[in-house]
């Protein structure tokens, strides 16, 4: 069952961060995503890409996982 957790603050200092891009899956969202890893990228910042494997379901635990592991910022999006 799903568990209500408080939102967590957002860095201070971006400097350091690492951020994940998790695309939904709909369509055109890679493309959408590629601007934003391009942007991201210009600013000097790390960034690790994520995809649901459908656009209908929550996003499987392992990905969920890796976000939480390995990055502190979070960007969710779309595109159609």
């Amino acid at each position: 069952a799903p568990e209500r957790r408080a939102r967590r603050a957002p860095p201070g200092i971006l400097k350091n961060a690492t951020f994940a891009l998790l695309s939904i899956s709909k369509e055109r969202s890679n493309e959408f995503f590629d601007t934003v890893a391009e942007r991201i990228a210009a600013r000097g910042y790390k960034f690790e890409r994520f995809a649901k494997p459908t656009h209908t379901k929550p996003a499987p635990e392992p990905i969920l996982q890796g976000i939480v592991e390995r990055c502190q910022v979070v960007i969710v999006g779309l595109a159609d």
